[in-house]
Parts: structure tokens; sequence; C-alpha cells
């Protein structure tokens, strides 16, 4: 009964996701390229809120727990759980305080309005996960760059979407490259819960009436602890609280 009426709701999700990226398109190239850096983020900003609203359109909402557990003016390297677009959007709304970049697997460089341009400009790194390689240098340059700038890292160390909410394995070599070039930094584990649900259906119809969690977790410094304690640390805090 839930999935033959949330079709009408999801054509609506999906209308008001199509609208939103091709309207900020032109809005973020113009905020970049003729004002700069702040107005892009801002920009990105509010893709990340007016995207989250294709849950409220299927009668779901989004929650931030224990933000105030995030270390200011140093390096973060948030570190999460992958279960399924909501996450990026979400964490991109809820933690734009601590100006979030992604490691983002290459394929979303392109041909997708206003995400891609972000990931490409914004000062995310794409990672082809065929070419390890490639993805050295990126994250070497994404872990300077939030040293320097005392900004945010996103990684999701699973590598890809968990359909069914258990979590894969959790990788550490893009966690231990990051931590390597931002010595300064803090890794938070976040651990995200119900995100799946909404494409417990496959990308049709959209799931409803579901409550996604992103749950903070006490910060990690990089600096005095150990690597293999800080992933140890850190896949726990994450895996214990997933439901």
């Amino acid at each position: 009964m839930i999935k033959i009426l949330s079709i009408p709701f999801t054509l609506l999700a999906y209308l008001w996701f199509f609208i939103v990226i091709l309207i900020m398109h032109p809005v973020q190239w113009i905020a970049l390229n003729v004002f700069g850096y702040e107005a892009h983020k801002r920009s990105v900003d509010a893709i990340g809120f007016f995207l989250l609203g294709c849950l409220n359109i299927t009668f779901s909402y989004s929650k931030c727990y224990n933000r105030e557990l995030i270390p200011e003016g140093k390096p973060i390297i948030f570190t999460a759980n992958h279960q399924s677009l909501f996450d990026i959007m979400g964490m991109t709304w809820f933690l734009r305080k601590f100006h979030p970049k992604f490691v983002s697997k290459i394929e979303l460089g392109k041909g997708i309005p206003s995400i891609s341009f972000n990931l490409r400009l914004g000062g995310s790194v794409l990672i082809d996960r065929k070419d390890p390689k490639q993805a050295l240098p990126e994250l070497k340059k994404l872990g300077e760059y939030i040293q320097k700038n005392n900004r945010s890292a996103i990684i999701y160390p699973e590598g890809t979407r968990s359909k069914d909410g258990k979590p894969k394995t959790f990788a550490p070599n893009g966690l231990k490259i990051l931590c390597k070039y931002a010595p300064d930094a803090y890794v938070v584990p976040i651990t995200i819960n119900n995100s799946w649900k909404a494409f417990r259906y496959g990308g049709f119809p959209l799931d409803m009436f579901n409550k996604v969690t992103f749950t903070i977790h006490e910060a990690i410094p990089v600096k005095g602890t150990d690597f293999s304690t800080l992933f140890e640390k850190t896949e726990e805090a994450i895996k214990k609280d997933i439901r």
C-alpha cells in the first residue's frame, strides 16, 4: 500500500530534484566566477538544503545530533558509513559551518548539473577506484588543503553505498592518507541511519515516512594517536550506532 501511495510523491520529489540542480547550476557558476569562494560555498549550502526537501515531499525528514562535539578552528576529517545520495545532501547542509569537501568517485564529476560542477570546482577530489596511483595525489591534495585552511573533508571508508543499511568493510587507505597530510586534524565519526530506506524499492518509487539521522561522535585527534588505534575507534564508533 505504501509503495503505491508513494508513486505521486516520488514523481514530485524527482521533479523538485531536477528543478533544483538545473536552476542552481548557473547560480553556482555566477557565484564562483563573479563573486568568489564564499558566494559559491553559500550556493552549495543552498543546494544541500533544497535537495533535502526531497525527503519532506515523501513525508520523511532528517536530523543531525551532537554537532557541538565538532572541534572548531581545526581541520576536520568527517568519516561516515554510506547508505544513499541523501548522505551527501545531509552532510552538505548540516556540516556547512565546516566547509566540507568530499572524497567522491570520479564518475560523479561529470553529467550531473550542480553536483558535478561543485565536485570538480568546489575543492572536493574525484577518485578513480580502479587506479590507486591516481587516488594518492588527489587525497594528498585534499589533506594539505584542509590542513592549510582549517576546513573539512568527508570520506566514506566503505567506498560504496550499502543498499540495506548493513555496513560494508571499511578500507583504511583513504583515511590514512588524509591523516598523514592533515596532521593537525581531528577525525569525527558520523553514523548515518535510515538513509537507505528511501531507496528500498530501488530508484522508484521512494519509500515514505522515514527519519534519516546523522549522529556525530566524539572527535579523535590525529596527532598523538596511532593510526591503527584511530581507525579502529572510528569504525567502532560508526558501526555500533547503526540501527
